[in-house]
Order: C-alpha cells, then sequence, then structure tokens
C-alpha cells in the first residue's frame, strides 16, 4: 500500500470521455485509483498479457495493481513507472494538432464521411507533423489491442508521442488500457448483467463506433502489425494472483477475454 498525498495529485490533459480518475505522481511511479469499476486490475491484465505478443519491452507501459490511501480512504488502482527520461514531454494527438493547426482533431476526424478517409487524415497530419513514418502500423497496434481487449476510451487524448530533449519526435509506449473488458461496472456494465449482451453494447471512440470497422481498416491500409501469444491459461494464472479484487470481477475478466480470444483466433501466433 502507498499513502499519497494532495500535493502529488496531478490534472493532465488525457481526460477520459467519462471524466477524469484521481492520479498522483510520487517520486517515479504514476498511480491511478479505480473511478468507474475495476480498472486497476485490467490495467495490470492488459499489460501483462501483451508482453507475450510481437510487441518490444519499450512499446509497453508496465502496470501493478496498487491499494491507495489517499484522505483517509483506501483506493484499489495501479501504479505505472515514469517512462519519460528527463527533458521529455508527452503530447497527445489532440494537443499535437491544436498547437499545429488551433484547432481539434477529434472534431475535424469527426467532420469527414468515411473510415478510410479518416485514419489516413490521422495518420498522414500526425506524419506531417512529427515524421514518424510508421505512425500507420503504430496505430494499427493501438487499435488491434483495442479491438480484443475493448477499450472504449482510445480517443484523440490518450493517443500520444513524446518530444525527447532535442526536439525530435519519438514513439509512445501503449498506455491507458483500463477502460477495458467492461471495466466500467458503476455506469453501463453492471455486474449482475450477462457479458455477452453487454459486449454487444460496446463502442470503439478512434474514428469508428465499431472495433471491428476500425481494426479491418487498419489492416487494409497498414496491415497486420501485432500478434499475441498469451493463452487462456495465461489469463487465469494471472488472475488467480491477485488477491485484492472480487472473485466475481476476476470472472467477468476471465469470461470476456476468453470470448474475445475466440472470437479474433487469427491474431494469435500457432
Amino acid at each position: 500500500m502507498i499513502e499519497l498525498f494532495e500535493q502529488d495529485i496531478k490534472t493532465i490533459d488525457r481526460q477520459s470521455s467519462k471524466g477524469n480518475q484521481l492520479k498522483w505522481r510520487n517520486e517515479s511511479y504514476w498511480y491511478k485509483a479505480d473511478y468507474t469499476g475495476y480498472e486497476g486490475i485490467v490495467e495490470y491484465i492488459v499489460s501483462k498479457l501483451i508482453t507475450k505478443s510481437t510487441l518490444h519491452n519499450n512499446e509497453i507501459t508496465n502496470y501493478e495493481i496498487e491499494e491507495i490511501q489517499y484522505k483517509r480512504r483506501i483506493w484499489l488502482g495501479c501504479k505505472s513507472i515514469n517512462f519519460l527520461s528527463e527533458g521529455w514531454q508527452l503530447i497527445t494527438l489532440e494537443r499535437l494538432f491544436h498547437n499545429y493547426y488551433g484547432h481539434s482533431l477529434q472534431q475535424a476526424i469527426y467532420k469527414i464521411n468515411g473510415d478510410k478517409e479518416r485514419l489516413e487524415f490521422l495518420v498522414n497530419q500526425t506524419i506531417r507533423i512529427t515524421g514518424l513514418t510508421e505512425f500507420g502500423q503504430y496505430m494499427n497496434k493501438l487499435l488491434t489491442i483495442d479491438a480484443i481487449f475493448l477499450n472504449e476510451d482510445r480517443h484523440m487524448h490518450n493517443i500520444a508521442v513524446l518530444l525527447d530533449s532535442n526536439g525530435e519526435y519519438q514513439y509512445c509506449p501503449i498506455f491507458d488500457n483500463g477502460a477495458s473488458l467492461l471495466s466500467d461496472i458503476r455506469l453501463d456494465y453492471p455486474l449482475e448483467e450477462s457479458f455477452y449482451d453487454l459486449i454487444e453494447t460496446v463502442e470503439s471512440k478512434t474514428f469508428s463506433a465499431s472495433f471491428d470497422d476500425q481494426l479491418d481498416t487498419s489492416e487494409q491500409l497498414y496491415g497486420k502489425n501485432l500478434r499475441f501469444q498469451f493463452t487462456k491459461k495465461d489469463v487465469s494464472n494471472l488472475l488467480k494472483q491477485d488477491q485484492l479484487y472480487s472473485e466475481e470481477v476476476k470472472r467477468r475478466i476471465e469470461d470476456v477475454l476468453f470470448y474475445q480470444m475466440d472470437k479474433y483466433q487469427y491474431l494469435f501466433s500457432r
């Protein structure tokens, strides 16, 4: 357990579409408290599972489950090490676009008709500003992760690039997957309801409401750039290691993941 204080609270520009959960920075770690459900264990599970993939270690933000004491209350949540080197900045695509053009990328995307045209606009404008010529492949990796884990909160405030101390842009490690796996049990995905039915209601937010359409479009434009190697046994073993979240929550996560793994079998190496 970590005790955190008011001076550790951080306000950042990556607000979720459902509000802004409590976040703290203490020494070299970021901490986030659960806000709508079980985001902490989801961040942990997703980060551990995607290490068993074709991603490199420097592409992944590692999360651990953490109990957080703040103002006489104990919160469940997670922590991650600060991956920014001295003098580096994390810049969301929304901020990047606004700084360059003076208006919102999220709004600009939805003025364009067609998923293919929207994604091409997003990618081409990011390449133009940053010089990151493989940003389309990077987006395919993000959208592949979002499809299999049902991340409903991948908007322009939590896709980012890094600006290094020399003024050059770099790719950002994949972060902020807490709104995945039906974690919002407070509002949208109550534990007592069937996960089969709830899965059908989840919508993506990057440039389409359909995870499948987003994934298909990114694969058509930029290829398949990510394959997973984890198994259902890996999922169950990770969940068994946790002693803080309820068995009901862990069963929900396992059920959803098994369903998604069966649906997207082609994304798994054999």
